[in-house]
Parts: structure tokens; sequence; C-alpha cells
């Protein structure tokens, strides 16, 4: 009898040393979501581990992703639908819907450009398959042109401020917080938004292993995160001191940032699928991808019920 007490505890123990090593490995962009869940105080009890990865953009979070360097992270629509037809392992788990008034081409304060028009035959930096990918095409094809009436050059953040200050682009089509950063600090101008152009959704994904491997612990961080968001939209000032000191940019940009992005948790429904399929659509019309894809198969809608609790909750 004491040998299978004994047994039955050390078989307690290891469960529960194994629950307690449960570790999402979770990648961010500038900040955007570990600051906003400090903040909101989500990260207190967590019944699992949190491994932190940060990223200047979606490029190199999803190649990181690829590379079964990290679990999950937060992106944008267009980066993941050119990573997901490039046949990175990723679904989209949950979802938010943003202002797309950060999202922009910005141009130096002195440039004569006042439009879109003005950049026809000039350079745009961005990043290939990114938001601002999206938005220079989407902009174009709005105005009855061509995806090549602009020289798109592919740029990661760093290279495109720094070519955008040097003149060697006329444009850099980028979001938030560097158009926020770009016009407080080095008064730049924005030509062109998403406002009307683009969708406005951001995916956190993961992948499929993943899934499979920590759904619950996934789940509960989706929630988490929603509940985050939502306290995050009427909560500025503690979310802009929170971000302002992980990321190291001013309090002054955050406010900007947040007040124009107003980011809110959605459900992952048939509007969002409908929104994320326009986006597969865009970019099959562009060349940019080459296979067609169905926005339900990368889409999982099996994490939306801590998200609708938040919003029903509201």
């Amino acid at each position: 009898m004491k040998r299978i007490l004994a047994g039955l505890a050390l078989a307690l123990a290891t469960a529960g040393a194994a629950h307690a090593e449960t570790v999402l490995r979770i990648g961010d962009q500038k900040g955007d979501a570990r600051a906003v869940l400090e903040a909101a105080g989500e990260l207190s009890n967590l019944p699992y581990r949190i491994e932190w990865s940060e990223f200047p953009a979606a490029a190199p979070l999803l190649e990181a992703l690829n590379a079964d360097a990290i679990d999950a992270g937060s992106v944008g629509d267009a980066p993941f639908t050119f990573a997901a037809a490039a046949g990175v392992p990723v679904k989209a788990i949950a979802a938010i819907r943003s202002k797309q008034d950060g999202l922009a081409i910005v141009v130096p304060g002195d440039s004569p450009v006042r439009g879109l028009q003005g950049l026809v035959g000039k350079n745009i930096g961005t990043g290939r398959g990114s938001i601002g990918h999206q938005l220079i095409l989407a902009a174009l094809e709005q105005a009855g042109l061509q995806p090549d009436a602009v020289n798109i050059v592919f740029l990661l953040p760093a290279e495109a401020k720094a070519a955008l200050s040097s003149g060697a682009i006329d444009g850099w089509s980028t979001w938030e917080p560097y158009t926020s950063q770009l016009e407080l600090q080095e008064g730049a101008r924005r030509v062109v938004t998403g406002v009307g152009i683009t969708p406005g959704l951001g995916f956190f994904v993961a992948r499929p292993d993943a899934i499979e491997a920590r759904r619950a612990a996934l789940q509960d961080f989706v929630g988490r995160l929603a509940r985050a968001r939502a306290w995050g939209t009427t909560n500025y000032p503690a979310y802009a001191a929170s971000w302002s000191k992980l990321v190291g940019l001013p309090e002054q940009v955050a406010l900007q940032y947040f007040a124009r992005r107003d980011v809110r948790p959605v459900a992952i429904d048939d509007a969002v699928v409908a929104d994320e399929q326009r986006t597969i659509d865009l970019y099959l019309r562009a060349g940019l991808i080459r296979a067609e894809l169905d926005a339900n198969d990368i889409l999982d809608r099996s994490f939306n019920d801590p998200v609708l609790a938040e919003l029903n909750r509201k």
C-alpha cells in the first residue's frame, strides 16, 4: 500500500510539474501585446510561463514562427496572408479591428507630394507582404492605377526610416507606432491612409502544432489579451506609460498611436472571414501570391469563446 501511495504521489507531483512547466513562446511587435497585458494586470498568476520575443515587424516574427522559434504572435492580416500563402504553418486564432488612420504612406515634411498621384513613378519603401504593402496595392487599385505605377522598395522599418531621411525613397508605407513617431519626431506627413481602403484586421496567430499541444494555455492567453485590449481602449495613460517604458519611445507617441488606432477585440466571424478573403484576393490579383486560398482554411474559430465572453461582459 505504501508503495502504491508513493507511486501515486510521484505521479501527481510529476503531472503538477509538467503543468507548471508549460511554456508559451510569444512573438510581439514593438511591445504591442505585452505592454497592454502588463498594464492591465493580465500577466499575474499565469498557469504557464511566457517567453517573449520582440520583433520590429511581422515578417521576421512570421519567419521565427516558421522556424519553430516561437509558438504564436500578433500580426496584421496582410503579412499573415502572405505567410500562409507561402506555406508557413500558421492559423489565426483571435482577431482585432482597428481604425486605419495610422496605416499610412508618409513623406518628409518638406516634400511636394500631397497625395497618391504625386507618388506615381516614385520610390515607396515598405515590407514585402506587410500591411504597408497592402495599403499601396489597395490604394493604387482604388485609384485605377496598376501595381507598377510606383516603384516599391522592400525594406525593414529601420532601413525604410533611414532611406526616407536620406531621400533614397520618396515615401514610406508604414504603420503604427512608426507613423506617429515620424510625425511627432521627424515632422513627416501622411499623404495616404488606410481609411476606407483596408479592413483594419489584425490577428493573433499560432502554429498548428502549438495549438494541438498547448491549446489550454493559448485559450487562456487569448482571453487575457482580449480583456487587456478592451481595458486599453479606456486607459490610454496607464497603457502608454507601460508601452513607453517597454519600447523606449516617448509617451506622447504612444498616446497618439493608441487613440488613432483604437484597437478592439472581435470574434472570428463571417465578417472577419469575408474581409480576410478580400485581402487574399487583392494579393492574388496583384501577383503577390500565386496560390488561391480559402480564408476559412486559415482562420480558427474554436478560440472565440473567451473573446465573446469579454464582448458580452460589456
